[in-house]
């Protein structure tokens, strides 16, 4: 369950997302709530100001709110101990063949989810259902709030935006509740979450909007969230966050914890992205999404004082794709994305965001910051990949750990960005696995106290260029270091080279 990164860390109890929601009721009981019954509804939205009680909201709302378990096959190596010895046979007697045989295991998962139809349509968090590479799902359980479990099937799941729909198997007709407008939420409203956190049964909170879209900095397509301080914990995974009229304007996610419990900091899908994609994995669609084949990073304030840039702003392109859609409409490594389709790429607004949400084969027009000039190319919009071949295309070979040798280099670079540098040659150029034709410079030595220590250079990795400009010495380096200092800059712009990797520019502070 660990999806934003910083989910159990950020603890994965992934968490809001705003809809209209009115609890309705396909059986008549006394909890539930006709859906046209809009009289006594009313009667239950608290006044302006602070709600006197949560009590007649959640009495309606709560029966729609369901526990998710899941049970899972997992497959485990049987690994010899004494493989290798004299008393490997001993081990393990009934595998004749020698070969080490798997086994397996049981392991289970536990959520929350909400009812979305009279015919038992459940919503919930995709990493609730979803096994690892190694497991196969055998069973899901939904259990009601009065204690009655059902069979369910997972109807269809998306792993970029976490979300998944189930199906009870079951010809009974349940209470539900719908989505709201997510959008309409602001800092300061009202919100409650209901779940089912420690397996201790239903469990309501309250708090308010802290943020209606807050970027987390994990990355992705759909890091953008409502946050509330409504208390979140492990097992309010795929659980609604509610208005005050009873409408799901969030699905509860993740909480940011260093403890694993709530500190306040909660995270929740908002209904506007959640909504179109759960209809469409209701509806058996496919989820395609646009796709322009750079690696990004925000415009943070080193890269701005490496830039030269007056203010933060865009996403800074790393590396682009080859063949991809950003590469064919001439979108290189250094450019700042400033605008998508027209619209502003900002820290709530990412590049990966509005992309995701653009139409693959649309063409589109980007602007960008080019080494100080503004230029505007057109894109033809590519489909995303899966998540598991995003994930292939990130595994690289090992960091280089060559014992290339280490030289002193000249004292400007040491002092000023802490490290050692040195020529590459055709030797070390084959050591490093680098291209022959590489021009740059090596890295002996890095101060792990220096700027760039801490941004993760180490010994092996090739220096490019700096502020777009060529080093095929160490002199060119001091040159590039000395005019940046002459022109009032604080940082220096490194396009570094890493083994297996693709090449990637770091804003190194200079000291």
């Amino acid at each position: 369950m660990n999806n934003v990164r910083y989910v159990y860390g950020l603890t994965t109890a992934l968490l809001v997302g705003g809809a209209t929601v009115s609890l309705v009721t396909g059986q008549p009981a006394g909890a539930q709530v006709a859906q046209n019954d809009e009289a006594r509804m009313q009667q239950v939205v608290p006044s302006a100001g602070a709600p006197a009680s949560f009590a007649d909201l959640t009495e309606q709302l709560q029966p729609a709110v369901v526990n998710i378990a899941t049970r899972q096959r997992v497959e485990v190596q049987n690994r010899n101990p004494f493989s290798g010895t004299p008393f490997e046979g001993l081990f393990n007697r009934r595998n004749r063949g020698g070969e080490d045989q798997p086994q397996t295991r049981e392991a289970q998962s536990l959520g929350s989810g909400f009812i979305i139809s009279a015919n038992g349509y459940v919503v919930t968090n995709n990493h609730v259902v979803s096994p690892n590479n190694r497991a196969t799902l055998e069973e899901i359980t939904v259990t009601m709030p009065d204690g009655t479990e059902y069979e369910a099937e997972l109807v269809g799941a998306d792993a970029a935006s976490d979300l998944a729909v189930l199906k009870i198997q079951s010809g009974n007709e349940f209470p539900f509740v719908k989505f709201g407008d997510s959008t309409k939420a602001r800092p300061g409203d009202w919100v409650v979450a209901i779940g089912n956190p420690f397996g201790l049964g239903g469990t309501v909170t309250s708090g308010i909007v802290s943020a209606v879209y807050r970027n987390t900095g994990s990355g992705g397509a759909y890091d953008r969230y409502i946050q509330t301080d409504a208390s979140i914990n492990r097992g309010n995974s795929g659980g609604p966050l509610f208005d005050m009229q009873g409408n799901v304007i969030g699905i509860n996610n993740a909480i940011f914890s260093p403890s694993g419990g709530s500190v306040g900091i909660g995270f929740a899908i908002p209904a506007e992205i959640a909504a179109p994609i759960v209809q469409q994995l209701k509806d058996g669609e496919e989820i395609q999404r646009g796709f322009l084949g750079v690696s990004i990073q925000p415009v943070n304030d080193d890269l701005a004082d490496s830039l030269g840039l007056q203010r933060n702003r865009g996403e800074f392109v790393q590396s682009v794709q080859s063949d991809g859609a950003a590469e064919k409409a001439g979108i290189k490594p250094g450019d700042v994305v400033t605008k998508i389709n027209g619209q502003e790429v900002t820290s709530e607004q990412t590049l990966s965001f509005l992309v995701a949400n653009i139409a693959p084969g649309t063409r589109i027009p980007i602007e960008l910051l080019r080494e100080g000039q503004t230029i505007s190319v057109n894109a033809t919009v590519g489909k995303r990949p899966s998540e598991a071949e995003l994930r292939q295309q990130q595994m690289f070979d090992p960091d280089a750990e060559e014992d290339a040798p280490v030289e002193e280099s000249d004292g400007v670079v040491e002092e000023k960005l802490g490290l050692q540098v040195l020529t590459l040659t055709p030797q070390i150029i084959r050591q490093l696995g680098a291209d022959p034709d590489t021009v740059g410079l090596v890295i002996g030595a890095v101060d792990q106290l220096s700027d760039a220590g801490r941004k993760g250079l180490q010994r092996g990795d090739i220096i490019l260029s700096a502020n777009y400009n060529e080093v095929g010495s160490i002199a060119d380096l001091e040159d590039i270091i000395r005019q940046a200092e002459a022109d009032g800059r604080e940082a220096v712009l490194l396009r570094i080279q890493r083994r297996g990797r693709p090449a990637q520019y770091v804003a190194v502070r200079m000291r």
